[in-house]
């Protein structure tokens, strides 16, 4: 039968100060009306009942999940973060018990997919691929531009006219290599959506992660959980798994994908004013352009004589940044947490 994963442990920290620890990214509206995940449960609930839907998040954030998906009955919690080798594996030990002849798509909670139609049809092809094949299944997005935020794929032989078997995953370029690699042609994002059967992904960490696969494999209840899960090793799937291995495939993605990664990102999907400004909620600009604006709380924002800069307004903060910084916040948030009198704003 056909599973489906998503990750949703992330914390979100590139979209504070609406992003919380119990409230993240993914659990927000940030594109569209829906929060992230219930835009990522809905545009694939018509492939998989919602029995065999699992979300992997943690203790602090699982509530929420619950509250946001009712029809969605597993939702693994993970005492601790470990990233998405961890997650992955420990999913595909949860199914595998269940139905050891299962097939997995493994998907991010907080992607923007447009083409719905067309995704689910690289879904679908791969799915079935991974069914009769013995391969780990990348979905590679063809670019639409240079782009230096995004890991790549190089796509090696073709199998047929969906899939390509992968050369060589590369890390995130600078802007002249990710033109390049743009014009060649042989190059896909690595968007970090995966298919697989279980019994190949589960033969894959043995292969390449014996040590995880074998801890993995003891984790029989909450008390094991909490005992083993912290010793896992924080690793990607990508560096964990997906590189060292030689039966890698790539999924043609012809569909247009966005990941969402920062608060300048939300440009792609609102209208701009005259002046180049995106905004949700009350905001009015006097000689300001190519700025970001969001109110969340009924709270008016007056602009004048600014350019290129991201406003955010929630009930108890307000973030302030040049465009060019987004990226930072990352590092606002780090330092919030070393402030006990700001714990509350996490």
């Amino acid at each position: 039968m056909n599973w489906l994963v998503i990750m949703a442990g992330g914390s979100g920290e590139r979209f504070w100060p609406m992003s919380r620890r119990t409230k993240p990214k993914q659990l927000q509206p940030i594109v569209g009306k829906d929060s992230m995940i219930q835009q990522t449960v809905a545009r694939l609930r018509p492939l998989f009942d919602p029995a065999r839907i699992v979300v992997v998040t943690n203790r602090v954030q699982a509530p929420q999940v619950r509250r946001q998906l009712p029809g969605v009955k597993h939702v693994l919690a993970e005492p601790v973060g470990r990233n998405t080798a961890p997650c992955i594996g420990w999913a595909a030990e949860v199914i595998r018990r269940r139905d050891p002849g299962a097939v997995m798509a493994v998907v991010p909670a907080d992607s923007w997919i447009g083409d719905v139609d067309r995704y689910r049809q690289v879904v679908r092809d791969a799915l079935a691929l991974a069914a009769e094949r013995e391969v780990l299944i990348t979905i590679g997005i063809k670019p639409t531009s240079p782009q230096t935020g995004y890991g790549y794929v190089r796509l090696g032989k073709r199998l047929n006219q969906r899939f390509f078997q992968a050369r060589e995953f590369v890390e995130k370029p600078d802007m002249a290599t990710a033109r390049r690699y743009v014009k060649s042609g042989e190059y896909r994002w690595n968007a970090g959506m995966f298919v697989w059967s279980a019994a190949t992904i589960t033969a894959a960490f043995q292969q390449h992660q014996p040590a995880m696969a074998a801890q993995l494999a003891q984790i029989k209840d909450a008390r094991s959980l909490a005992r083993i899960y912290p010793k896992l090793e924080k690793i990607s799937v990508d560096y964990a798994i997906m590189e060292p291995a030689d039966n890698v495939v790539v999924a043609n993605g012809d569909f247009p994908w966005d990941d969402v990664g920062d608060w300048p990102a939300i440009e792609r999907h609102f209208a701009k004013d005259a002046a180049g400004n995106v905004a949700r909620g009350a905001f009015m600009g006097v000689d300001a352009q190519g700025c970001v604006v969001v109110s969340d709380a009924g709270h008016f924002v007056g602009l004048i004589g600014v350019t290129d800069l991201v406003v955010v307004h929630t009930a108890d903060a307000t973030l302030v940044c040049r465009k060019q910084d987004a990226q930072r916040v990352k590092e606002l948030v780090v330092k919030l947490g070393a402030e006990p009198r700001f714990a509350q704003l996490l």
